[in-house]
């Protein structure tokens, strides 16, 4: 599994996340990664992405994210 993803579980577990999130909440919970990490990574590995990557999140119809277990 990725350590972007699994910094995420953690800032859930913590509290420094909602369940539902956006790029920019992530920025905020889990500093330190490059800004393109932000805003790629979460829709490149959304649930029926066209490129075949690895699922971890579904893609809300409001825009944000949440993880899928």
């Amino acid at each position: 599994m990725s350590r972007f993803v699994d910094d995420i579980r953690k800032a859930i577990r913590d509290g420094r996340l909602q369940k539902r999130f956006r790029g920019a909440d992530v920025r905020e919970a889990c500093p330190g990664w490059a800004e393109q990490t932000y805003t790629n990574f979460l829709p490149k590995h959304r649930l029926g992405n066209p490129g075949g990557y690895t699922p971890y999140f579904k893609q809300h119809t409001d825009g944000s994210y949440s993880l899928i277990s």
